[in-house]
């Protein structure tokens, strides 16, 4: 869209919001073609009236009789066969029905009817041309043309124009294919995900043009799908939720949801970021992400990277590029840090969307309309390059990409297939979902898949949230952080294949352990089962480590409570002055809600009480605060009781 922003307006209904903000982003091009038809107009012929066809034929566009419409227009042509307006609004409609190749018709004879009309309908004319698949009658355009006063529209058509032609002149191998009427239906089908076993697909159904949710199909024994359902509530509910991206393991499912009302300031906005969480096939009630990710501007379309720490997200919010971008968030000492602008070489002064990281961690395929492609909404790849950069997007190139709008795409595991949305076959923005074959230059770096559990070595029980850190195999870094299942302590990870991996295993109770995961030689359709034993600290706890003070937290309290301040004070005070010893502080939760935001929930607890330590006069440099989230409990989560049990700091004196 770029300066073409959809602004919301005081009072304007959310759904209405989130509605226009997606006809903005399907049929910019469109808008922009009216805005230079009209200038045109106005140029060419100031002071003439409309006809009688002329406005009967706009009252049947307004009731949605298109072809009464069409069909008037037509006679408002021949009667009134060089006004500008006609051919202005005819060649407008057929545009945003896809019908280029009339459009293109269309504005040919309005340039060689009206007065100026070369001039005033070379633009149109252009990105019709384009849309038709001539570019090389385009670039004519752009070579008579260019230098007018919308230079900035020229030139991204003239790359767009020498992409093309480049792009016919060598397309992809075409094996791509609607995956049928079990799956699309005359409704909107978007954001495509498939599971790492390809056994299900999910996807986003809009219905009539306003209400999204969620959908799923599973596979049937021929290789095709059983007729997609609804994924019931929760997740979905009365309002809008699109855009899901679910976790590598299965057990998060992130996605943005609109129509949202609340008294805080960070989701009265654009549509914000949810997530929730299922530790076998019940998910639980959505969750807010909060004022650290969500503001009051638009904030959608998540993706999360294969360990679950790093959120990439869309949003138009201040210090961008203009339009959407794609932003990124890193989960870090368990909080959802800052985002951050993937920067110039991702974002443009258009509009970026539908990001997708692959379980590589290492190819970022999304969507733009500001890069030179086919016309319209393209997809885009990728590959890392560091941490914080990325290399120059390559354009999927043709028959992927159309001069239609292709929305949002997902990759199998091993990279071999992908799904889609494209409006290719329909009217502008009614997308069906397509499947193909990945181009070899297209693919992903190929990845292993590993899967585990970490138990208890002595007694062979499986243990949940145990941390397991992957390091980087050619600088030694920490590079992934993988937690293990609340439920039943197994792991999913997938690696880049062909390296030794080095990891540490991390649970309170046990000591930390380290090993090695050798990929060399693996394939990326290869599935490895690894599992962690731990063994549990060897003693029970010492005369030199001793517990002092239990600070017991209310149930969603985020402060100390005065009983709590005076419980600490009683046992600190002892100690003041001690030397040689350090204080260890150890957040809990009970295990209601998301295991992940306990665990951002224990922290914040654990680091209250961490700086009510240092207040009191320990030094802050002999204090270690962690929250653990819902590890550890004192008592079983079966009541209201013994759930206040488990909401603790514990403060341990070790000397």
């Amino acid at each position: 869209m770029g300066k073409y922003k959809v602004r919301r307006y005081a009072g304007m209904n959310r759904t209405y919001y989130f509605y226009v903000l997606f006809r903005f982003m399907r049929l910019s091009y469109a808008f922009i073609l009216i805005c230079l038809l009209s200038c045109a107009t106005a140029v060419a012929q100031q002071n003439a009236a409309p006809g009688k066809s002329y406005l009967k034929a706009l009252d049947y566009m307004a009731k949605k009789d298109k072809a009464k419409a069409y069909e008037t227009m037509q006679a408002a042509l021949r009667e009134e066969p060089s006004n500008p307006d006609v051919y202005s609004m005819l060649g407008q409609w057929y545009f945003k029905d896809h019908r280029f190749k009339e459009a293109t018709e269309v504005f040919i004879k309005a340039s060689q009817s009206c007065q100026n009309g070369a001039k005033a309908f070379a633009l149109p004319l252009a990105k019709s041309l384009l849309h038709n698949y001539s570019p090389d009658q385009a670039l004519q355009l752009v070579a008579a043309y260019g230098t007018m006063r919308e230079k900035s529209q020229w030139v991204l058509l003239r790359e767009q124009a020498y992409f093309m032609r480049q792009a016919l002149a060598a397309p992809l191998r075409d094996t791509i294919f609607n995956i049928g009427l079990r799956v699309n239906s005359p409704y909107a089908e978007t954001f495509p995900y498939i599971t790492a076993d390809t056994q299900n697909l999910f996807f986003t159904r809009r219905v009539n043009g306003m209400d999204e949710d969620f959908y799923t199909a599973h596979i049937d024994s021929c290789g095709g799908w059983f007729k997609a359902r609804n994924m019931g509530s929760p997740p979905n509910s009365k309002h809008p939720e699109s855009a899901q991206s679910i976790s590598g393991d299965g057990h998060y499912l992130f996605f943005m949801k609109c129509e949202n009302r609340s008294e805080t300031g960070w989701d009265q906005g654009g549509c914000d970021l949810f997530m929730a969480y299922t530790a076998d096939s019940v998910w639980s009630v959505p969750e807010n992400f909060g004022g650290t990710i969500n503001t009051p501007a638009f904030e959608g379309m998540p993706c999360l990277s294969p360990d679950n720490r790093q959120l990439y997200f869309v949003s138009n919010r201040e210090g961008g590029y203009g339009g959407f971008d794609i932003w990124m968030s890193e989960f870090k000492d368990g909080l959802w840090q800052a985002p951050r602008n993937l920067g110039p070489q991702i974002n443009t002064s258009y509009d970026e969307t539908a990001p997708f990281i692959h379980v590589d961690n290492n190819t970022l395929y999304y969507v733009s309309n500001g890069l030179p492609g086919m016309g319209g909404q393209d997809i885009y790849y990728s590959r890392r390059v560091n941490d914080t950069t990325w290399g120059k997007p390559q354009n999927m190139g043709y028959p992927v990409n159309t001069a239609y709008d292709e929305n949002s795409i997902n990759l199998s595991f091993d990279g071999s297939r992908a799904f889609f949305a494209s409006d290719r076959d329909s009217a502008a923005g009614n997308f069906d979902l397509y499947e193909m074959q990945m181009p070899q230059t297209a693919k992903p770096i190929p990845v292993a898949l590993i899967k585990g559990c970490t138990y208890d070595s002595l007694n062979r029980e499986r243990l949940n949230m145990t941390s397991i850190y992957i390091n980087d195999p050619k600088t030694g870094e920490p590079m992934y952080h993988y937690t293990s299942n609340r439920g039943d302590g197994s792991y999913m990870m997938t690696l880049p294949a062909g390296y030794v991996y080095t990891y540490s295993a991390d649970r309170i109770g046990y000591t930390a352990i380290t090993g090695t995961i050798d990929l060399t030689g693996k394939k990326n359709t290869e599935v490895l089962h690894y599992s962690i034993p731990l063994l549990p600290n060897d003693y029970v706890k010492p005369v030199y480590d001793s517990m002092i003070a239990i600070v017991p937290f209310p149930i969603n309290s985020k402060a100390i409570t005065d009983t709590g301040r005076t419980i600490l004070q009683a046992a600190i005070t002892p100690w003041l002055g001690e030397k040689g010893i350090t204080i260890l502080i150890n957040g809990y939760t009970d295990n209601s809600g998301n295991p992940m935001l306990n665990e951002e929930l224990s922290y914040l607890r654990a680091n209250l009480v961490r700086d009510a330590v240092s207040e009191m006069g320990i030094d802050p440099t002999n204090i270690e605060a962690k929250g653990w989230g819902e590890a550890n409990p004192v008592a079983p989560n079966d009541s209201d009781d013994n759930k206040n049990l488990n909401r603790r700091v514990e403060v341990i004196i070790r000397r």
